[in-house]
């Protein structure tokens, strides 16, 4: 089960070059079941998640690279691309309510590249749905966007060209 919550950001972290960072590339072969490949570094992922914005199933298989390939030539839709900076919770403001909560709690910090280039989001992952609820997100930390749907990569994947500009900057003015 994945418990994740998403925000916007406001501004990056002046030390995000201290933090790992790992880049991404991924497309979908269905945003119905969602059905994603990834290349992370030099991994290649399939993973296959249920419906759902805060809560959901998420399953992920690694592939060689010949399955990536047949995979990735049956995706449709735009292909995303960013950065992932991995900062642990402990090293900025934010809490769950109860300390004992924060340990291992990272903040997953999405810089997108190529088309959708300029957007930003931080993703937390939660052990529980009420650790998900009593997280306050530190202060660099923007919008809540978790429970809309439009900002789930798998929505990126089907906007169209045309829309993209505009979304990236209604969403960085947010």
């Amino acid at each position: 089960m994945e418990i994740e919550r998403k925000f916007l950001v406001k501004k990056l972290p002046d030390d995000i070059d201290r933090y790992t960072v790992r880049h991404m590339e991924q497309s979908y072969v269905s945003v119905r079941p969602v059905i994603r490949v990834r290349l992370v570094d030099d991994k290649r992922i399939l993973t296959v998640k249920s419906k759902g914005l805060l809560s959901r199933q998420e399953f992920e298989m690694e592939l060689d690279e010949t399955e990536y390939e047949n995979l990735k030539s049956k995706s449709e839709g735009n292909v995303i691309e960013k950065d992932r900076y991995v900062i642990p919770l402990t090293d900025t403001s934010g809490t769950c309510g109860d300390s004992s909560v924060d340990n291992g709690l990272v903040i997953e910090l999405d810089v997108f590249s190529g088309i959708f280039e300029g957007l930003v989001y931080a993703e937390v992952e939660f052990p529980s749905e009420d650790a998900a609820n009593a997280f306050t997100a530190p202060e660099w930390f923007g919008r809540d966007v978790t429970t809309l749907g439009i900002y789930q990569n798998s929505a990126l994947s089907n906007m169209k060209k045309d829309d993209i500009a505009g979304f990236v900057e209604r969403s960085v003015s947010e």
